[in-house]
């Protein structure tokens, strides 16, 4: 693996915080310079990418706590952290070096495509759906998609149908 040139990488940068235009939207500098280059690269790009305005640090192939906690000191934006080792995942030692997001790999998107294999496999074979184990219930869709809040935007906002 190799990485893109630190004056290209922040010129990327900058022309992500310059396209911006909602001021809610987090743009994070990226790299994976700690297991390609070095921490003391890592630490040069993302102080690149601070000064260049970015909101958050995004990075990746940090093996050690020792890494994190200097990498961690030499920088002012907050951490997002992805694919740590177990060993790195404490909360309080993570909120402590200001690592606000870590990722902890693709877990939650391999589970969910391996239950929509499971569920189609099933169907296919010829299972009933009302049959299906593992679903989600009503009130866990509701939940999920925000229903309540919904409801209420409509009941605020939108006349109701008339009867004609």
């Amino acid at each position: 693996a190799r990485l893109i040139s630190r004056p290209e990488a922040v010129e990327k940068m900058k022309a992500a915080i310059s396209a911006r235009h909602d001021p809610n939207l987090v743009i994070a500098g990226r790299t994976s310079a700690t297991a390609i280059t070095g921490v003391p690269d890592c630490i040069d790009r993302c102080r690149a990418y601070e000064d260049a305005g970015v909101d958050m640090t995004f990075l990746v192939g940090v093996k050690s706590r020792s890494d994190l906690e200097t990498i961690a000191a030499a920088l002012q934006a907050p951490i997002i952290l992805g694919g740590a080792p177990n060993e790195m995942l404490d909360r309080n030692y993570l909120s402590q070096l200001g690592v606000r997001i870590a990722l902890q790999s693709h877990k939650p998107a391999l589970a969910a495509m391996k239950a929509a294999y499971d569920t189609l496999r099933a169907l296919r074979e010829g299972q009933a759906a009302d049959t299906l184990n593992d679903v989600a219930d009503l009130e866990l869709i509701r939940q999920l998609t925000r229903a309540d809040h919904y409801d209420e935007a409509i009941h605020t906002h939108l006349e109701p149908p008339s009867k004609t």
